[in-house]
């Protein structure tokens, strides 16, 4: 059982590409849902439903550690804790806790689907082609939701120009834009210092986007001699060496 589900986790097959798409897909399903219920009552249903997502949750993280060669190492990483933490916050309603705005966690694992790259490149040309555009976008929005997370969990007890995840979102928005139209606030000392990092984390990832949204396409091929990664889509030469390489033109083998 246990190299099974390694070779599901791990493995090259065909069959193991079908799992880790459709755990992609049951984490995008996750973001969904925390998005949809983040602006409702969370009543019996929606707690119903958290449970089972958390179900789930828990075999996955279970699966990982158990398969694990290094299980300190993985349980020591930031994108395990988020997987704890957002694990708890889906079980919680069975413990009658409110940390449904830890919920936002779970989007960080959305982080682990890079690891399928290879693959998605493989499979569609337009994430080939566009993979860096792709890549610059997913951090911007799982930026904005964990800040509009941490906005409304912060703020709501205490600012009343902060009802709903709709109010953080666009205070979200509006400070890492720095349009700044001011009728939403953050006071105190932290509200403060929650804006400073929205502003500057928030436009390094956009200014990210806008760089790789505008910059010439580049075809990703790693030279055999000085490995540079990046050249134009018509090269014939590597720019940095002089190497001859050989990039495939869509269509072409």
């Amino acid at each position: 059982m246990k190299v099974r589900i390694r070779e599901l986790y791990k493995g090259d097959s065909d069959e193991a590409h079908r799992f880790r798409y459709a755990v992609l897909t049951f984490d995008i399903v996750t973001i969904l849902f925390v998005i949809a219920t983040s602006f409702t009552h969370h009543g019996p249903v929606v707690e119903t439903i958290d449970a089972v997502f958390g179900v789930f949750i828990l075999a996955d993280f279970a699966a990982r550690i158990w398969i694990s060669a290094n299980r300190w190492r993985l349980l020591t990483r930031f994108s395990t804790l988020a997987d704890f933490i957002a694990l708890i916050s889906f079980l919680a309603p069975l413990a009658g806790e409110g940390l449904g705005f830890l919920r936002v966690l779970r989007t960080l694992r959305l982080l682990h689907t890079y690891q399928l790259s290879k693959r998605l490149k493989q499979d569609f040309p337009y994430f080939r082609r566009n993979e860096d555009v792709i890549l610059a976008s997913l951090n911007l929005m799982v930026f904005i939701f964990i800040m509009t997370g941490v906005i409304y969990a912060t703020q709501y007890p205490s600012n009343p120009q902060i009802r709903n995840y709709a109010d953080a979102l666009y205070f979200t928005v509006t400070a890492l834009t720095t349009t700044g139209f001011g009728d939403i606030t953050l006071p105190g000392t932290v509200g403060r210092m929650i804006s400073v990092v929205v502003m500057i984390a928030g436009v390094t990832l956009f200014l990210r986007l806008v760089t790789v949204l505008f910059r010439p396409h580049k075809v990703r091929y790693e030279c055999p001699t000085c490995g540079l990664i990046l050249h134009d889509a018509d090269a014939v030469h590597c720019k940095h060496c002089g190497e001859t390489i050989h990039i495939k033109t869509e269509g072409l083998t």
